[in-house]
């Protein structure tokens, strides 16, 4: 599946939300070439390492080249230009004037190239009161509100445990990078592209944004609650915890059966999905009294027989060895520069029954400098 053969990106990128956005772009076979200062992305770094190599590097620059330039120099910066002036698309998520400085910003390129399709990605926006400020993931996570509704009721702040505020920001990136190439396509001219993690953070948080405007009050933590549902959350059993969703009357009537408590239907506290939701405490109690004589495996298997969306709380050594994820293919192997092999989770993209291919392994640092420099004559 190559479906952006011939596409060229560059990508200016470090740690995790730009190079996740030019992982994306490269799985759907487009030529991403990863340009990195001679110390290398930072995470490079990061644990766990193999054979001196880092697996969360891997996680998020396979099928990409690797070219290792010195922006500081002008050499550099004059073999960067040049990239970037023989690429569809740039992709960077440096601070905000970081790229001017050098050269090599948006306007730079604006009336040379007017079809290039420039990405920025930053914690706040290439604009505004923060533009100067910082960030990761755990700080945008706070600020956006996420960190918020995070944990159980009365916790310290917690966050949420994948790098939501990273990922979704490359994400919203590839999407619009995509629809601009698109427009561009039909004859649209390029644009620089600006993708706040800030912005992306609240974007993904449709329901407690609509609540705060609807209501004036503020999501509050549920835990593993829903604010608008019940029963909706993990329930402790005999020997552990499960999750259970039974978001209608249909389902709802479901569980009361299944529990031989045929009585709480016609509880007025619990009548419909909102009532539910309101007195879910006390409903979670009544739950946990009858689950707490019976299995976690002998509950999921009850409610699934009837059809009521629920299973265990899974670790991740659970969940890449589900057999639906076996199925599916999602967990692939990927050889290192060292020459071993390890697994990775590949593309979750399905078309026509295939995913996007694994064509080459995460580079080797500056791995491609020699052959990145050749294409645009710039060695011989």
């Amino acid at each position: 599946m190559q479906l952006l053969q011939g596409v060229k990106v560059i990508e200016f990128c470090h740690v995790a939300a730009g190079p996740f956005c030019g992982m994306l772009f490269a799985d759907m076979g487009a030529d991403v070439i990863k340009v990195e200062s001679p110390d290398g992305d930072g995470m490079r770094q990061w644990p766990p390492l193999r054979d001196g190599f880092s697996e969360n590097f891997a996680s998020v620059n396979r099928n990409k080249r690797s070219a290792v330039l010195d922006l500081k120099s002008e050499a550099g910066r004059r073999a960067a230009r040049a990239l970037i002036l023989s690429a569809d698309i740039v992709i960077e998520n440096n601070r905000p004037g970081v790229m001017e400085r050098l050269g090599l910003g948006y306007e730079s390129f604006k009336a040379e190239r007017p079809d290039l399709i420039y990405c920025s990605i930053s914690a706040f926006g290439q604009s505004g009161p923060r533009v100067n400020e910082g960030g990761f993931d755990l700080t945008i996570q706070a600020l956006s509100g996420i960190m918020s509704v995070t944990g159980e009721p009365d916790s310290a702040p917690v966050k949420c445990g994948v790098p939501v505020s990273d990922f979704s920001s490359g994400l919203y990136a590839a999407f619009s990078v995509m629809a601009l190439l698109h427009a561009v396509r039909q004859g649209a001219p390029g644009q620089h592209i600006d993708i706040a993690m800030l912005g992306a953070s609240l974007g993904i948080a449709a329901l407690q944004t609509s609540e705060y405007f609807g209501s004036g009050r503020n999501p509050a933590r549920l835990g593993s609650a829903h604010p608008r549902n019940a029963p909706y959350q993990a329930f402790r059993a005999a020997d552990g915890y499960f999750v259970m969703a039974a978001g209608n009357q249909k389902l709802w009537r479901s569980v009361c059966e299944v529990i031989d408590r045929p009585e709480l239907f016609d509880d007025p506290r619990f009548a419909s999905t909102a009532l539910r939701a309101r007195n879910q405490v006390a409903l979670c109690a009544l739950l946990e009294a009858v689950f707490a004589d019976r299995s976690v495996s002998s509950l999921i298997e009850a409610f699934t027989d009837v059809g009521v969306p629920c299973g265990p709380v899974a670790s991740y050594a659970d969940a890449l060895t589900d057999p639906q994820v076996v199925h599916m293919g999602w967990v692939q192997d990927i050889d290192l520069p060292g020459g071993e092999r390890v697994k990775t989770f590949g593309s979750p993209i399905m078309m026509s029954g295939r995913g996007p291919d694994i064509r080459r392994g995460p580079p080797a640092l500056g791995e491609h400098t020699g052959e990145v420099l050749r294409e645009v004559g710039l060695v011989k």
